[in-house]
């Protein structure tokens, strides 16, 4: 086994926006006269996609969220999320980012993004940040029916690259994610991929629990010493070795 793609996460492991989005399902909210409750945020929405959050808020206090008054709900906030980022001068990306890019693409290994984020917030960030051309296979949360933890996103994800790039022959075991959240590593782990969790958002010792690698940063991803585990497994598989 070897590795031959790499899959990011997008929402906090990309960009650290997660106040702009914690706030405009605040203001949502408050449109629907409901409030978000302390913690809520967390443990609703973070790592899953915008409708399923919304779905669950909405739900949780009683409504009953048709899809049409989601998909206007949703197309308002990512205009308001562009918006939001408009406004500053400098995107805000996490530093380490493109050295990693950097290694990946210099190691001839295939780059990727799956995310509950909705393609509108996703492509302008990436062509705003010039990250547009390295990510040829976007999953986004508008692509899919269900969100992480399930890991449909993730197996898409490998059908693209596939297609992508012919003669590639990937495999899910032979992808890497990177993810900042417990439902996004679930859902990687559940396609078959091993995963380096990237302490962003949740705790190093909390993510450590269920990663294959864990970093406090991007700047701390030791790309060479990944392949080598890869490799090393390959060769056991070919030798027979447990």
């Amino acid at each position: 086994m070897s590795l031959k793609a790499i899959l990011f996460d997008f929402n906090g492991v990309i960009i650290n926006d997660k106040s702009i989005h914690q706030r405009l399902i605040e203001e949502i909210l408050l449109s629907e006269n409901l409030v978000l409750k302390k913690g809520e945020y967390q443990q609703v929405c973070l790592g899953r996609s915008d409708r399923d959050c919304l779905h669950e808020l909405l739900s949780s206090r009683g409504r009953v969220p048709v899809d049409n008054y989601l998909n206007q709900l949703l197309h308002k906030k990512a205009q308001d999320y562009l918006l939001e980022l408009e406004k500053l001068e400098k995107l805000p990306l996490y530093s380490g980012l493109d050295d990693l890019i950097f290694q990946v693409r210099s190691q001839n290994l295939k780059l990727g993004i799956v995310s509950g984020a909705i393609r509108a917030e996703i492509l302008p960030i990436l062509e705003r940040s010039k990250l547009a051309e390295y990510f040829k296979v976007i999953v986004a949360g508008d692509d899919l029916i269900t969100s992480k933890p399930e890991p449909d996103g993730y197996k898409l994800a490998v059908q693209h690259l596939n297609q992508e790039y012919p003669g590639l022959n990937l495999q899910s075991r032979e992808c890497l994610a990177i993810e900042d959240t417990p439902v996004g590593i679930q859902a990687a782990k559940r396609a078959g991929m091993q995963v380096v969790g990237v302490a962003n958002t949740y705790p190093f010792h909390m993510l450590q629990r269920w990663c294959n690698w864990t970093v406090d940063y991007l700047t701390d991803l030791e790309l060479e010493r990944i392949q080598q585990v890869y490799s090393q497994k390959q060769l056991q598989s070919s030798t027979g070795e447990c």
